[in-house]
């Protein structure tokens, strides 16, 4: 049987890597120049990086075991340093042990300068879908949040915590219960012997894409935008290409892999609930500027974040070569810093020269003197970051609904429940069994 995966970032690529063991024929469609989503390599000063993401969460298995799985075993790595610090007050702070910037430590928190904390209250865990500003606010005070919990969600979601989710975005805070503070300290104290938190590969995690799609015999289509998806008999018929040279494609079953906005578009006749579900969820914009010096001299750790309320250019930066191994080898040192949150659509409409050079202001300053860089790029994430906003997980399950009664149509992707690249991989493997457990592909 024949299954047309629509969408070529990793939610993607895993559900067709699933369906091809599992014995699918797969063509993969996608609308851009290239597959991988927002994992990518380019060149910067002669050396290869990541322009998107850079590491996989590794106490999730997922993100390792595709690795594993596509060959890649032999180049994964972890950090050299794991160390991050706050840029606030003024200075760089070295960040308290915490749980999703929930303080695990009162005396190292007070130590560090970074915020102020009032007496803890206890309170319990209200059943519904509430903030994430509103939940710890009650409980940590405003400046916990404002510059713990808020830079830690700005770097994964690049949005906002007074509309965040609690229960999407931060289940391990709400898991906590009434008391946070004592509940961070044991669950912190549990995780430290656990392993690496995260892992790369040498060369770059942007290698991942190429080799899932090396690893089957699975049909890809570049600039191939899916214009609609309708039933056809017991199949389904895909219009493909541009409108002045459309193409029809026929296939057993589908699996639609794209960002809520295009997957909205796509369900709107066969699956309307879905589709009025998916038009609701929001998405943020940023841009990751990395920057490679020669002989520049900066502090030890992985980098830093920056709460907003004190109103930066940047919202983090990663000293690259100090976080992995293979990239300080090169003798270089690079950094990367990262901009934009949601709703900030005019900072991001300056050309690359001054996100540049806004970015490097910044830089020099919570680092100390820099060199002018030998080069620097700008990666663009236009619309890359799907927002969990309160009553996300509600929207998810109306979505879930909804294509569940549609055989031989499933969804998967960042926008339903996780973003990063672990949860991504598990969310389209998981859409590519239930069409193999269905029996809707021949193994």
């Amino acid at each position: 049987m024949r299954v047309a995966v629509v969408g070529g970032g990793m939610a993607g690529l895993a559900a067709a890597h699933e369906l091809a063991a599992g014995g699918a024929a797969v063509v993969l469609l996608e609308g851009s120049d290239r597959v991988g989503g927002k994992l990518r390599l380019g060149e910067v000063g002669g050396i290869t990086l990541d322009l998107g993401a850079e590491s996989v969460l590794a106490r999730r298995p997922e993100g390792l075991d595709l690795i594993h799985e596509v060959g890649l075993d032999d180049r994964v790595v972890h950090p050299e340093t794991i160390t991050a610090s706050i840029w606030t007050h003024g200075a760089l702070r070295s960040m308290p042990p915490t749980v999703m910037g929930v303080p695990a430590d009162a005396d190292a928190l007070a130590a560090s300068g970074i915020a102020l904390m009032p007496e803890p209250r206890i309170l319990p865990v209200p059943d519904e879908d509430v903030s994430v500003a509103d939940f710890v606010t009650a409980r940590l005070g405003r400046d916990v949040l404002d510059r713990l919990v808020e830079p830690l969600l700005g770097g994964v979601y690049a949005g906002h915590t007074d509309q965040l989710s609690l229960r999407a975005t931060t289940p391990q805070i709400a898991a906590l219960g009434e008391d946070l503070v004592s509940a961070a300290a044991e669950h912190r104290a549990a995780s430290d012997s656990t392993g690496p938190v995260f892992a790369g590969l040498v060369g770059g995690v942007g290698q991942l894409p190429a080799a899932v799609v090396a690893a089957h015999d699975v049909e890809v289509r570049l600039s191939s935008t899916v214009r609609s998806i309708t039933r056809a008999g017991d199949g389904w018929r895909l219009s493909v290409g541009p409108t002045t040279d459309v193409e029809t494609l026929d296939v057993d079953a589908v699996v639609v892999a794209t960002p809520a906005p295009a997957a909205a578009r796509l369900l709107a006749e066969e699956a309307p609930d879905a589709a009025f579900a998916l038009a609701a969820i929001d998405y943020a914009s940023m841009a990751i500027i990395t920057f490679v010096f020669d002989d520049a001299v900066v502090p030890d750790g992985s980098g830093f974040l920056v709460p907003p309320v004190d109103r930066t250019f940047i919202k983090a930066a990663t000293v690259s070569s100090n976080k992995w191994g293979w990239v300080g080898g090169t003798g270089r040192t690079v950094i990367r810093t990262s901009v934009g949150r949601a709703g900030e659509t005019t900072l991001l409409q300056h050309d690359d020269g001054e996100l540049g050079r806004r970015a490097l202001v910044d830089l020099r300053e919570a680092l100390g003197t820099l060199p002018d860089p030998a080069d620097q790029v700008v990666q663009r994430w236009g619309g890359g970051l799907p927002q969990y906003d309160v009553g996300h997980l509600d929207r998810v399950e109306t979505v879930e609904r909804s294509v569940e009664g549609v055989r031989g149509l499933e969804v998967c992707g960042a926008a339903y429940r996780g973003v990063g690249i672990p949860a991504v991989i598990a969310s389209g493997r998981a859409a590519a069994r239930r069409l193999l457990d269905a029996g809707m592909i021949e193994s």
